[in-house]
């Protein structure tokens, strides 16, 4: 406690003397320490005393309280005060005029994207101040916006400030901002409630009176002798209620004293305040600047704030502290943007770590208070959901003066002293809890009856008297329905605590109004008027397009299609698509806009209108310093589908080919491969000419790629799928890249000065050699005859074959020969080395090779037999087997494929091309005496030699083998 605190002397002229003297002599006969139990006691009663001699009146609160709320009324009715200064972030009074267009609760937000002077893994910032009807800020602010003689100043610190003082550790950056700016607890939801919970999404919260015991200690203490499961219910047990009922001055004392004990019952107090006692030099500071400025009268003013904050010990405290000046630093560059989002009971529970319902419970302890003390609340004339204006009546003429000793009355002795009043049990109410609950349980699949409705009756009023209260709370009432209702099961969904909050007043959820959303979030829902849907409804809304029929809904398709990119499941397609050279003619929607009313919020904050945004990001992911080649081509695709846009779509083009130019591994290959395909496609069946981008990337890719190469096959750490996309990239460009220019050549030295060890990269240079031309069909076949020949070699086959299967994407005309391959692996390799194999296979075939299964499918389907009993005479056509002539028996051609060497001789022409493609001699002789004078060819060598090839032109001819 700092010496300005000045009221620490007994003398009996202070109001608070006597009970100072009580405290000390009950702290010498009870306490252990002698020293330091009577120093907090004592530091408690100077702590009221000071706060309540202030010549600005102060206004303790806690957060969401319907005591403070109702304390703030009257006391605004009564003192008609013509300046409020507000704890509240300073940057965030423009909003508080919106509120009149809302829905409570709603969440007052400030977020940014584009950071300056804060670590870059912290973006994007938020910060949202969640509002509730049954909270004292909100009357105030309510009381000040139908006032127009009123002024509203909001003095905590900025947004920027709230991470300016957070501590730059590498821990999670939602958390540290949480000491500095209130809290930031979580909470634990049924799944009923987690959209709900959520509606905060990740933001830092703010909140005016954080009152709860920043001591473990303490707080596990007052919960076991109050006799109460959670800190909510003890606050509404022995604060909420008490003082619902009291007087300004008593409310007042009460609640500093609370913020004084809690103060000073820290662990390492003095550090741990440090971040608090900067707000409160912050908030005076501005408090006195504004008074100097504007010539206020002090007396006329209201400081609200929580009483946390109101038993300050900081030297700046009041306005005639003479403490040093506190110097407030500057703000960041960074672009804060602001706006308000909905909120939910149950978002601001999980957010500041109260427990579930405490703020429903709340809400109802406001209404029933509201109908007990006749006491009319301020709204915002407009209000969404509010009544008409009211006008502010009340005598000015105040019932004690703040600020002077005369005027400041020991409320405190009488309220400790006297003990709790038990209310009377109002056995209407309770009996209608009973009975409704039972009602809704049985709506919700429980086995209830009026047995247990008596059950619950009874029950809660055992427990309320075991826990010395005479009325029977809703937390009695919520364990008594669980005991005798829920027992040991949950039919349904929801849990006899989630119907208990319901019927109790359930989870209300707020909606922003049209009027108060920025202008990207209004113009989506004028766009989508056509739909005729309530689109700022919470429940899902089903849109169904014929765009054949109705071609004026095409602009409201395009705009779902936007939503759906930049907001997911805000627009959920469920009938049709929209992919390069595909437009559906009907579609079907499921709308979920009034349920992510925050998102479209924030999405406001990007830009005037979703087009703009979508254009701002795919510039933003194309020059981003992680991006790839594959990225951009990504937004090439993305600004034609969804924006149209040949000028943008030509500008990102550009930068994909920059960057495919500047990359130095090939990780991107396969995604490159994908997207130049149908970029390529469409343009090629869209447009009279391909843009001169896309010329630029296939020459520029295939230089880089023939380039990279050798390296690729080399480096282990290359996947194959990534060599195996360089290869398809090289292969299906090469007559575009040549026509362009680029050198066949290069491709070849590449493949030639490739020496892979890896044999799965083994089999992919072979592949590619044998597309060169650089490695004939049957050198490849003596290679894997070779391999399956080899013992040692047998074990390792398998990834020769995984190589040959990735090899069919830049090499199709390969796929007989692979499925002849993997059918001589699975005649010939051992079961041990076969059964291991047959995973990886599969996967391979799944994952690395899906678009190549088709192609094998439908080669083996040429290859083996159609029907069953063709299976047992059938011959593959590469086994080796006995000669067969093409003759009948005993005909003139009995010679070894001598009807198909008489079709070679009448087709002379045919037969030079197929011996000179096999590196043959193509000459002619004549027969030899005793041949009977018919003319032979080379040919018929070869066919002697390949009688396989013979019967399958054969076959082909319909002729029949004769062996």
């Amino acid at each position: 406690m700092s010496t300005s605190a000045g009221s620490g002397s007994s003398g009996g002229s202070h109001p608070f003397g006597a009970l100072r003297e009580q405290l000390r002599d009950a702290a010498a006969t009870f306490a252990d320490d002698a020293g330091a139990v009577p120093g907090i006691l004592s530091g408690m009663v100077d702590d009221v005393d000071r706060a309540l001699r202030e010549e600005l009146e102060i206004f303790p609160v806690c957060h969401h309280s319907p005591a403070s709320a109702l304390a703030m009324v009257r006391r605004l009715r009564e003192k008609q005060p013509k300046v409020i200064y507000v704890e509240l972030c300073e940057d965030l009074r423009p909003l508080l005029d919106e509120l009149r267009n809302c829905r409570l609760p709603v969440a007052l937000q400030a977020f940014a994207t584009d950071i300056d002077g804060f670590p870059p893994d912290w973006a994007p910032l938020s910060v949202v101040a969640p509002i509730t009807e049954a909270s004292a800020e909100y009357q105030a602010i309510a009381y000040a916006l139908d006032s127009p003689d009123v002024e509203l100043i909001l003095v905590d610190r900025s947004t920027d400030h709230v991470f300016q003082w957070t501590p730059r550790e590498p821990a999670e950056p939602a958390e540290a901002p949480a000491a500095a700016g209130g809290s930031a607890h979580g909470a634990e939801d049924d799944t009923a409630r987690h959209d709900e919970a959520a509606l905060h999404g990740d933001a830092v919260g703010i909140e005016i009176g954080d009152l709860r015991p920043r001591f473990a200690e303490l707080e596990a203490h007052l919960l076991h002798h109050g006799k109460v499961r959670h800190w909510s219910e003890w606050w509404d047990q022995y604060v909420e209620q008490p003082l619902v009922g009291a007087d300004y001055d008593t409310y007042r004392q009460v609640m500093v004293m609370i913020g004084s004990l809690f103060r000073r019952l820290r662990p390492d107090r003095h550090a741990r305040d440090a971040p608090d006692e900067d707000r409160e030099r912050y908030m005076w500071t501005r408090i006195r600047e504004h008074l100097a400025a504007s010539g206020a009268d002090p007396a006329g003013c209201l400081y609200v704030c929580g009483a946390f904050h109101a038993a300050s010990p900081v030297e700046q405290f009041g306005l005639a502290a003479e403490g040093e000046p506190y110097e407030i630093s500057p703000r960041t560059e960074t672009r804060w943007m602001y706006g308000l989002i909905p909120s939910s009971h149950s978002a601001i529970e999980a957010q500041f770590g109260l427990a579930p319902g405490a703020v429903s419970i709340a809400s109802a302890t406001w209404a029933k208070a509201l109908k007990r003390s006749g006491v009319a609340p301020f709204r915002p004339a407009g209000e969404k959901g509010g009544k008409k204006k009211r006008a502010v009546r009340g005598r000015a003429a105040q019932p004690s003066a703040p600020g002077s000793p005369e005027g400041v009355a020991d409320r405190l002795s009488g309220f400790l002293a006297t003990p709790p009043v038990l209310d009377d049990l109002d056995e209407a109410e309770l009996l209608g809890w009973c009975v409704d609950i039972v009602g809704l349980a049985r709506r919700n699949g429980y086995l209830a009856s009026t047995a247990d409705a008596i059950a619950v009756f009874e029950t809660s009023i055992l427990l309320a008297g075991m826990r010395g209260r005479g009325r029977p709370t809703p937390y009695d009432f919520e364990d008594a329905a669980v005991t005798c209702i829920e027992k040991d099961t949950v039919p349904g969904r929801r849990d006899v605590r989630r119907l208990c909050e319901i019927l109790l007043g359930g989870d209300r959820i707020g909606a922003v109004g049209y009027d108060a959303l920025p202008p990207l979030a209004r113009d989506v829902l004028d766009r989508l008027e056509p739909l005729g849907l309530n689109l700022q409804a919470r429940t899902n809304q089903r849109a169904l397009l014929d765009l054949q029929a109705a071609p004026e809904l095409k602009p409201c398709s395009d705009l779902l299609w936007i939503l759906r990119r930049l907001l997911g499941d805000m627009a959920r397609p469920i009938m049709g698509a929209r992919r390069l050279g595909e437009r559906s003619i009907q579609e079907s929607w499921d709308l979920a806009i009034g349920r992510n009313q925050r998102s479209l919020v924030e999405l406001g904050y990007e830009g005037v209108t979703i087009e703009q945004v979508l254009e701002q990001r795919l510039r933003r992911d194309a020059w981003a310093p992680e991006a790839t080649a594959a990225t951009a081509l990504e937004a090439v695709e993305e600004a034609i589908l969804y924006l149209g846009s040949r000028r943008l779509a030509d500008e990102l083009g550009a930068r994909a080919v920059e960057l495919l130019t500047a990359e130095r591994t090939v990780d991107g290959a396969p995604r490159v491969l994908r997207q130049i395909r149908r970029l390529l496609a469409h343009y090629r069946a869209a447009e009279p000419e391909l843009p001169r981008w896309c010329e630029r990337f296939v020459t520029a890719g295939y230089a880089h790629y023939c380039t990279l190469l050798p390296t690729a096959f080399a480096d282990e750490a290359t996947g194959l799928r990534q060599v195996t996309a360089m290869l398809g990239f090289l292969f299906e460009m090469e007559s575009f890249a040549l026509s362009l220019g680029c050198d066949h050549t290069q491709l070849e030295l590449a493949v030639r000065q490739s020496h892979p060890e890896a044999p799965d990269k083994v089999a992919l240079v072979w592949a590619a050699r044998s597309r060169l031309g650089l490695m004939s069909s049957a050198e490849l076949r003596s290679r894997c005859a070779e391999l399956l020949a080899n013992p040692l070699v047998i074990p390792a086959f398998p990834r020769y074959m995984s190589g040959f299967v990735q090899a069919l994407e830049p090499v199709p005309t390969l796929t007989p020969f692979v499925v002849e391959q993997l059918s001589k692996a699975f005649a010939r390799l051992p079961d041990s080395v076969l059964l291991p194999w047959l995973p990886k296979l599969i996967t391979t075939l799944r994952d690395g090779a899906r678009e190549l299964v088709p192609v094998l499918v439908r080669e083996a389907g040429r290859t083996f037999p159609a029907a069953l009993p063709a299976v047992d005479a059938w011959v593959p056509p590469w086994s080796a087997r006995p000669t067969a002539s093409m003759v009948q028996p005993g005909g003139a051609d009995a010679a070894p494929g001598g009807v198909v060497a008489r079709l070679l001789a009448a087709h002379p022409a045919t037969c030079d091309a197929v011996a000179g493609s096999l590196g043959y001699d193509a000459g002619w002789r004549t027969a030899e005496p005793g041949d009977g004078g018919a003319q032979r060819l080379v040919a018929g060598e070869l066919l002697t030699r390949y009688p396989q090839t013979a019967d399958a032109v054969a076959a082909l001819l319909d002729l029949r083998p004769v062996g």
